[in-house]
């Protein structure tokens, strides 16, 4: 998982970091839009050329580590007990949410934050680069020490780490003046992306110590449906804070938040993984 999401996030940092550069070369649109146009198509491309199926590789799985294939349990169970009724999968779930909702917050309110600081829109795309770069190198680490280390603290840590890089990304105006701000900046993006390093790959690799096989595609779908949800939410919810009583009081209310769903999964999930 580590390798599978370092992949993705470290392009999404290399798109932020290109696209904001022609953003503050050529103009704010069309440009920066025609690489979304390519990488749709080069996705279409490669995955028609390279994708295999991997239904195989989970039903050998069940065969050699779970004593034979068993029947998956109906939806309505599998949805049951991945929103709620399971431990660890209701704690990945609700820590799934929380982290899209900052991961939303993120991009759409960090940016306004930024440029109302003064911040023009290069200084704003190497904040923007930051923050996926830090989180997809760290994830080439991360997700090997989550087999090692174990889930729960890992996870619950990266909570908190996130909810740190937000609040001083808030503080940095009060606490520096001039270039001494974009230095805690940066600081606070690197904080965000370590703390949700250390949470993304680890949540899914979490999901699939519990769910068997049969039915671990199900418990995931589920537990994206709460993890992309997060988008949504953090969307309207800091949208609506921001427009009450200001940005900063809406990040600092996504950091709360963040820190919350951390002391969720320590005092929820099991440490020790129950496939």
């Amino acid at each position: 998982m580590g390798l599978n999401e370092s992949a993705g996030y470290g392009a999404v940092a290399l798109a932020a970091l290109a696209s904001g550069y022609l953003a503050s070369a050529y103009g704010l649109r069309p440009v920066p839009f025609y690489l979304g146009v390519v990488f749709a198509a080069l996705g279409l491309a490669l995955s028609a050329m390279f994708a295999r199926d991997t239904l195989a590789h989970a039903r050998h799985e069940a065969r050699v580590h779970h004593d034979g294939p068993a029947a998956p349990p109906p939806f309505r169970e599998i949805f049951i007990r991945t929103s709620w009724r399971d431990r660890n999968l209701f704690a990945c779930s609700q820590a799934g949410l929380v982290n899209n909702l900052n991961d939303g917050m993120a991009w759409g309110l960090l940016p306004l934050f930024f440029a109302a600081s003064g911040l023009g829109v290069a200084r704003i795309a190497v904040l923007a680069a930051t923050y996926p770069a830090v989180w997809g190198i760290g994830q080439l680490a991360t997700g090997a020490l989550s087999d090692r280390w174990g889930r729960k603290w890992m996870i619950a840590g990266g909570m908190w780490t996130q909810a740190l890089g937000i609040w001083l990304i808030v503080a940095a105006p009060r606490l520096a003046a001039g270039g001494g701000r974009f230095g805690l900046w940066v600081a606070g993006v690197v904080l965000l992306g370590l703390g949700t390093a250390l949470v993304y790959p680890t949540l899914l690799a979490a999901i699939g110590d519990v769910a068997h096989p049969s039915w671990r595609a199900s418990a995931v779908s589920v537990y994206r449906l709460w993890r992309d949800l997060g988008y949504a939410v953090g969307a309207l919810l800091s949208g609506i804070v921001a427009d009450l009583f200001g940005l900063a009081w809406a990040i600092v209310t996504v950091g709360g938040l963040t820190f919350l769903s951390g002391i969720v999964v320590a005092v929820r999930m099991r440490s020790a993984p129950r496939g």
